[in-house]
């Protein structure tokens, strides 16, 4: 696969920094800007500085990749902890949502750099005496380097909320660097403007040997990240009225105010779906467009872990990685590998991202993508296969270490510390284009509405596309999903994009991101009690159906466990003796031990790290009625007291805290929110 990441490399001399500034900027070349944009070749160097920039460990190296997934319902920011979930100097804080503006692991300065290179990059090809003498070659430059500003800033406001903005390089005499904040709406308005730009720029992926690869951003990605900035710009999001008070945007009747700060949506939040609709119906039903589902879900993984292109061209985009230089995707999270002497002593995978049992159970037994995107195995230190059976570390498959690279493999035998896996970030697939547009169609005119730009395709027909993959054409289980059209495209994209950090983003624009965590939460803890039924998205389980024992057997050679093998929906009705193995599975240590039982045991400790996760969101939370509900409701009730839950202040705190060095350097201009 030829990989960018090389391109990169070898321009990288072209960057420069500039003096510190509190938006951190940096100027993009040491050469003038008449210089570089004067020529297709060096300007074309200087926006493959740009996807250099992406990999910074602070945008998808790591941050916007791994470490800021948080606590939704399908993930967790690292397993459930009794001791870190408030932290205020690791990502595990923010993760639950406890916010600090001395926490260094969420800092801005990363993301305003690239948003300010990106914007020099589209200063300097706008002014171009060549942008029109050389158009084939610089406005598709000048498209990419739209999208990537449009990418700076679209994370900046889904992190931060209302941040400082601008659509000019920083002048030299400073007058346009400090600002204070902009309101969300008029953000997102001018991020879909250089977005609609950009698409008429830009070629469709193959179109040309230049853009011959997901590594580049094309004509796909750009319509892509429109549908979904302006689902996000229709969407629910935290807004702070004292700063604002002349906003008129609608506020959520089911979410709490307090403090002027509301959840909110702008009145013409249609206006933004029709975009969202049109757009995704248009790429759908272009004759031009080279994306496809891949046929089979857990080819995307194999492939993307192996370093190889996707033979459809499901992956719409890949922040491009080097091996052995840069990249964690799959060190972080991923299958476990200990160290061994089959993969070297390093080991793999890891649990900065994880999910649960609840998760797991979410899926349909027959649906592919979950053995593709959940496993409860591992591999030990004893070369072969065991099963974990924590319910609140269940790890996430889609990055395998024996689906690597012979070359990564090699490199990772003799690795005696965490190595760069060069393993791309898939910023999205097409199968998000399915479905952004069943939900923006579902929400103007319902699911059976045919948009004849979508060459007659219905929502729910969009939606189905997906199902076919997962279960098969021709399965009744295709069809078989939540009646209320809108809680099944909630449902679907939680089994499509697992671990892929976009569920806790999608929560929040529906405004039902405290909503389904505390379903998950209080789920959990019933799965553990195991005493009366509960319901897993579209699903209801009885006690029986969650097995006291597990039983697995090794496929030939004793190295892997044969997944077929394994009992996970109820009991067998006997011990299958040799040659299967068993675990004892949660319902039986979630058990209270009959003699001296612990404020340690699991069935204390382990409601106690469900409870308290996701806590920063609230200003405060009382489990008391519903623990009153569960056998041993009164001795969990009694560890939790001495935990600390809620942020104090402000409903549905998702947005992190600026820095406390960044509102100092910004001379007075801003100021943190929401709270802190």
């Amino acid at each position: 696969m030829k990989k960018i990441f090389l391109i990169i490399l070898s321009v990288s001399l072209l960057w420069l920094s500039s003096c510190k500034k509190f938006l951190d900027t940096s100027s993009p070349s040491s050469l003038s800007a008449q210089t570089v944009y004067g020529s297709p070749s060096l300007a074309k160097a200087a926006v493959m500085g740009l996807y250099g920039k992406m990999t910074d460990t602070y945008i998808y190296g790591q941050k916007l990749s791994v470490n800021w997934q948080g606590v939704s319902d399908i993930e967790c920011n690292g397993t459930f902890t009794e001791t870190g979930y408030n932290s205020t100097s690791s990502d595990t804080g923010p993760g639950n949502f406890y916010g600090s503006i001395y926490n260094a692991t969420t800092r801005w300065s990363s993301l305003y750099d690239f948003a300010e290179l990106s914007t020099t990059a589209v200063d300097g090809i706008r002014n171009s005496p060549i942008l029109e003498s050389s158009a084939a070659q610089m406005k598709p430059l000048l498209g990419e380097a739209l999208v990537m500003r449009s990418l700076a800033y679209f994370n900046l406001v889904r992190y931060w909320g209302a941040v400082p903005f601008k659509r000019e390089s920083s002048k030299s005499d400073l007058s346009n660097v400090y600002m204070g904040r902009v309101d969300i709406d008029t953000i997102y308005h001018y991020i879909v403007q250089d977005l609609q730009e950009a698409i008429n720029y830009l070629p469709w992926l193959g179109a040309n040997t230049e853009y011959g690869t997901a590594e580049r951003i094309t004509k796909g990605f750009a319509m892509g990240l429109l549908a979904k900035v302006s689902l996000f710009a229709g969407g629910w999001s935290l807004r702070d009225g004292n700063l604002f008070p002349n906003s008129t945007a609608e506020h959520n009747p089911n979410i709490p105010e307090q403090g002027g700060f509301y959840v909110g949506r702008p009145t013409n939040w249609k206006d933004y779906y029709q975009i969202a609709a049109d757009t995704t119906a248009s790429m759908i039903g272009s004759t031009e467009n080279p994306h496809k589902l891949d046929p089979s879900y857990i080819d995307i993984w194999q492939k993307v872990c192996g370093q190889l292109p996707n033979p459809t061209n499901e992956n719409l985009f890949e922040v491009a990685f080097g091996m052995g230089n840069n990249g964690d995707i799959g060190s972080l999270m991923g299958y476990p590998v200990a160290g061994n002497t089959k993969y070297g002593t390093r080991g793999f995978g890891g649990s900065y991202v994880t999910s649960t049992a609840y998760y797991f159970y979410s899926f349909d037994s027959t649906d592919t993508r979950r053995d593709a995107t959940l496993t409860w195995l591992n591999y030990t230190s004893n070369n072969n296969e065991a099963i974990s059976t924590n319910p609140l570390n269940v790890a996430f498959a889609k990055w395998r270490i024996y689906w690597t690279s012979p070359a990564f493999l090699a490199l990772q035998k003799t690795a005696t510390s965490r190595i760069a896996t060069g393993i791309n970030w898939i910023l999205m697939r097409y199968a998000d284009v399915y479905l952004m547009y069943a939900e923006a169609m579902n929400a103007l005119v319902g699911p059976d509405v045919a948009n004849p730009l979508a060459g007659g395709m219905t929502g729910r027909q969009a939606l189905e596309k997906v199902r076919q993959r997962a279960f098969g054409v021709g399965s009744p289980k295709v069809t078989a999903y939540d009646p209320d059209f809108f809680k099944a495209i909630v449902n679907e994209r939680a089994w499509e994009f697992g671990g892929e950090s976009i569920r806790k983003e999608d929560l929040i624009r529906w405004g039902l991101l405290y909503d389904k965590i505390e379903t998950m939460k209080k789920t959990l803890c019933l799965m553990f009690d195991d005493k009366q039924p509960v319901t897993i998205f579209d699903k209801t389980y009885q006690p029986t159906n969650f097995p006291q024992t597990v039983y697995y057997k090794y496929q030939a050679g004793n190295e892997f466990i044969d997944p077929t093998s394994i009992n996970y929906y109820g009991n067998l009705p006997a011990n299958p003796g040799s040659p299967y193995s068993s675990v004892s599975w949660f319902p039986k240590s979630a058990l209270k031990p009959t003699t001296n039982p612990l404020p340690t045991s699991n069935y204390v400790i382990w409601p106690i790290r469900v409870l308290t996760a996701g806590t920063g969101l609230y200003p405060s939370y009382d489990y008391s009625a519903f623990l009153g509900t569960l056998s041993n409701g009164g001795d969990i009730q009694a560890a939790l007291a001495t935990y600390p839950m809620g942020n104090g202040s402000v409903y549905y705190r998702y947005p992190y805290a600026v820095y406390y060095q960044d509102i100092y350097q910004s001379n007075g201009k801003i100021q943190n929110t929401y709270g802190y």
